[in-house]
């Protein structure tokens, strides 16, 4: 018989985790859907009743964002402009059932090529925090999320928060997604941006497109090449074929290869644009 265990403490949980192998949930609306039909056979560690891995709150250098913290937590919570990408991000994923249960750290775990949280949090140059009986490290989102369904993450470890920058000068963030209809849709292509201005002009970017590599991809020579242009509605315009070389997108059966490939570079000129006339 499958054990069901749901500690109320991370001490509790880590300890657990050194002993056995187990499955780590939280909302599991990842985990649940892929069992249907198949007999549930995993040995469970459920997370979501450990208080002090959810919440949003400001530790000084940076935000920190509990592990179990839902995405209907980010939509209701009073954040600066900086996450303003990904509260569009958290409005896309699911219906509000999906929303109310479905976790941050769960959609990183995941690792999904498609999952719609990790660009704007690429783009917001996001550390994970990964804990384990020893203490804890963080290490770069970008490093963290190794490829389709593989992460850095032991057996023994847990992801315990998602840490964000602050940054010296005013931000702001954007994303959008395509798919084959508006919402309750697996990604087609996904694109999320901040922009760092001064005195009107782009003083840094982090461009990241999702659904078009193994892994979601920031776009370097991009966000180079926009570094001092004006910020306004013209700003997409610095997006060209050449400037997505990071991104290695497949044929499957939501699109082909050159239609990810058309559909970024649109997406990306329609965030730039849209940013750039806001800020």
């Amino acid at each position: 018989m499958c054990a069901y265990l749901r500690p109320t403490s991370q001490t509790e949980a880590l300890a657990a985790l050194a002993q056995r192998s187990l499955t780590v949930l939280a909302g599991g609306t990842d985990y649940y859907p892929s069992k249907v039909g198949k007999p549930l056979l995993d040995d469970i560690l459920d997370i979501s009743a450990i208080a002090s891995l959810r919440g949003i709150r400001d530790a000084g250098s940076h935000w920190r964002i509990g592990a179990t913290t839902s995405w209907s937590d980010i939509i209701s919570a009073g954040l600066p402009p900086l996450f303003d990408g990904i509260k569009l991000a958290a409005r896309e994923i699911g219906g509000v059932q999906i929303q109310n249960a479905g976790t941050l750290a769960g959609n990183l775990c995941n690792a999904s090529p498609a999952a719609d949280g990790v660009p704007p949090l690429l783009a917001l140059d996001a550390r994970v925090e990964i804990t384990d009986t020893a203490g804890s490290t963080s290490v770069a989102l970008a490093d963290f999320i190794l490829g389709n369904r593989r992460t850095l993450l032991r057996a023994d470890q847990l992801l315990t928060a998602i840490l964000i920058p602050k940054l010296a000068h005013t931000a702001h963030s954007h994303f959008a997604k395509l798919g084959a209809r508006k919402y309750l849709v697996i990604s087609i292509v996904i694109v999320a941006a901040t922009l760092e201005v001064e005195a009107g002009r782009v003083r840094a970017a982090r461009i990241a497109v999702g659904a078009c590599s193994p892994v979601a991809r920031r776009l370097p020579q991009l966000e180079a090449a926009l570094i001092g242009k004006p910020c306004d509605a013209s700003l997409g315009e610095c997006a060209s074929v050449g400037l997505l070389a990071p991104l290695a997108p497949i044929d499957d059966v939501r699109a082909s290869r050159e239609y990810r490939l058309d559909a970024g570079l649109t997406l990306v000129r329609r965030v730039l644009g849209e940013l750039g006339a806001r800020v």
